[in-house]
């Protein structure tokens, strides 16, 4: 008796998950293929494994045996597959980002690459988009994330995505006349020369309602009709929209989020960073360039 790991793998993803489709979902497989591992496992383990209860499946005698030593032999031979799949890279890489990439996502992607190379040293900060430009230009980091509109763009950056700047609002307080409460990301908004400038050459009165230091911040700042804002057309949705007067004030410009190096070429570390943040976040993440 043979049994493999993706087949162990395959049926604790249809139990911890509670079926097949949620399991081929997981898994990132075909209904069919999740299908075919189960039944090969049960033909190797020459018994029925899964019970099929309804709407539900359910494990047999026989598999409830079993899931503790599935579990040890699926989490042993991740672990020597890991082992053999570090790097012998080293050193140490300064990277920056601003906050429109949220930093929970970005801090799943740097485990990922830690483990893969555990020599490597990561240095990482976040800040606005106007310090980190700064901290570029004077060699202080190698590697950051930030928002450059369509002029700025550099041959060598690698774009994430692209995303049309709009006035945002809360459904329920649309502002549809009056002076307008406007929320900024403080002094060193990327915004606020944009925003400002435009109001005051409609002549609408404003004042500073909110400024918050995260792009999760304003949009909740947003959300919760404290006023309008300038906002990537991603940031849309059920709660947020498009703020109608904006519409009449003038087009806002397009913005990219790069990933830029500081002058010179980067080193192998610092290279299969930036190659492994491009990976992760514009395809597994979903994010359209």
């Amino acid at each position: 008796m043979n049994l493999d790991v993706e087949s162990l793998r395959t049926l604790l993803a249809v139990l911890d998950h509670g079926g097949m489709t949620a399991a081929a979902k997981h898994l990132d497989l075909s209904q069919s293929a999740v299908s075919w591992k189960i039944k090969r496992l049960e033909e190797r383990a020459g018994k029925p494994l899964l019970i099929r209860d309804g709407h539900s499946l359910r494990p047999s005698t026989e598999a409830r045996a079993l899931i503790d030593d599935a579990r040890t032999i699926v989490e042993v031979h991740d672990r020597a597959v890991n082992r053999l799949r570090m790097s012998e890279l080293s050193g140490t890489v300064r990277l920056a980002s601003d906050t429109e990439i949220r930093t929970d996502q970005l801090a799943l992607v740097l485990g990922r690459f830690k483990r893969t190379h555990p020599a490597v040293s990561i240095e990482f900060q976040v800040g606005s988009t106007e310090r980190l430009h700064e901290l570029l230009n004077a060699g202080d980091i190698d590697v950051g994330l930030i928002q450059v509109d369509d002029d700025a763009v550099r041959t060598d950056d690698v774009i994430l995505w692209s995303d049309q700047l709009v006035w945002a609002v809360c459904c329920e307080t649309p502002y549809e006349d009056g002076s307008v409460p406007l929320i900024t990301f403080g002094e060193s908004c990327f915004y606020r020369p944009l925003s400002e400038p435009m109001l005051k050459l409609n002549q609408i009165d404003y004042n500073i309602a909110f400024s918050g230091t995260s792009a999760l911040g304003v949009q909740s700042a947003v959300a919760a009709g404290l006023g309008v804002a300038v906002l990537g057309s991603r940031s849309l949705g059920e709660d947020i929209v498009e703020w109608e007067r904006g519409r009449a004030l003038g087009k806002l410009p397009c913005v990219n989020q790069v990933v830029r190096s500081s002058a010179g070429d980067l080193d192998d570390a610092a290279q299969a960073l930036v190659d492994a943040i491009t990976t992760e976040l514009v395809e597994a993440a979903g994010y359209p360039a």
